[in-house]
């Protein structure tokens, strides 16, 4: 079954929307963590051991309520990140870097891992974006940056500034024995129920695939021409599949997520 392309007119709250990306969230999280200063952030303030579907919740929710919830409801949401965010810092030291979860430049390199995940998933699925619809969905994605506290001058003008700029980053991503030990939790987790669990040799083999070749060298992920066709075979089967299910199914998650937040903020909750 052949994939279809993407149709015209296509918005970022369209794309958001998808549950696809539910898939590529490994893949966002080594690209950030191969940052040398957010890896230190993480690796020294994050939990991925015991509580990956916490961090998975936080994450999802941010993104979901960047896009869809009302300001309102957009700033809860932020108030909690920052809360968080606060004692993310430290100097330069031998330990690596310094790091601050305010910086705009480390938000903008996470902020990137986010639109460009869901681009790569997206059009892997529906088929590549004509050249006016992913201009403007470029465009509208620079919310989210600005949400994570990028400024707007920050973002890349452009797709082609934004494809320099991804391309650059590329080139200084590297892993550490922390970050190392962190990605082993990210693909390896605990505390996740058995029927979540069995979905991970798959989950592996899709953050794999999908990750630029050189990270994947970096953090030690085992590729070759075999595992390189079983990847393919399990994405193009993925997708006929995905392409079959109705699109109120499809965008499940994203109601289901802003649910719960509008849920917290009527009990009273941050």
């Amino acid at each position: 079954m052949s994939t279809p392309s993407a149709g015209p007119g296509i918005t970022a709250r369209d794309i958001a929307a998808e549950a696809l990306y539910l898939a590529g969230g490994g893949r966002a999280l080594l690209l950030q963590i191969a940052h040398p200063a957010v890896g230190r952030g993480v690796a020294e303030h994050s939990d991925f051991a015991n509580r990956m579907l916490e961090r998975l919740h936080a994450t999802m929710t941010f993104v979901y309520a960047s896009v869809y919830a009302t300001p309102e409801e957009f700033a809860v949401v932020r108030r909690s990140v920052n809360r968080a965010h606060a004692p993310v810092r430290a100097d330069a030291d031998q330990a690596g870097p310094a790091y601050n979860a305010y910086d705009p430049e480390l938000q903008l390199w996470v902020a990137a891992t986010l639109y460009d995940t869901m681009m790569t998933l997206y059009e892997r699925f529906f088929g590549a974006l004509r050249p006016d619809d992913a201009d403007r969905v470029y465009r509208e994605f620079t919310v989210l940056g600005s949400a994570l506290q990028v400024p707007s001058d920050r973002w890349p003008a452009d797709r082609d500034a934004f494809r320099v700029y991804w391309n650059g980053m590329l080139t200084t991503l590297r892993s550490t024995d922390a970050t190392r030990a962190v990605a082993r939790q990210i693909l390896h987790p605990r505390g996740v129920p058995l029927w979540l669990r069995a979905l991970f040799p798959q989950a592996r083999l899709v953050t794999a695939g999908l990750l630029p070749p050189t990270v994947r060298d970096d953090f030690g992920l085992d590729w070759n021409d075999a595992t390189q066709r079983r990847y393919d075979r399990w994405m193009r089967w993925a997708a006929s599949v995905y392409h079959r299910v109705p699109r109120s199914w499809r965008v499940r998650p994203k109601e289901l997520y802003l649910r719960r937040l509008r849920a917290q903020i009527a009990a009273g909750g941050e």
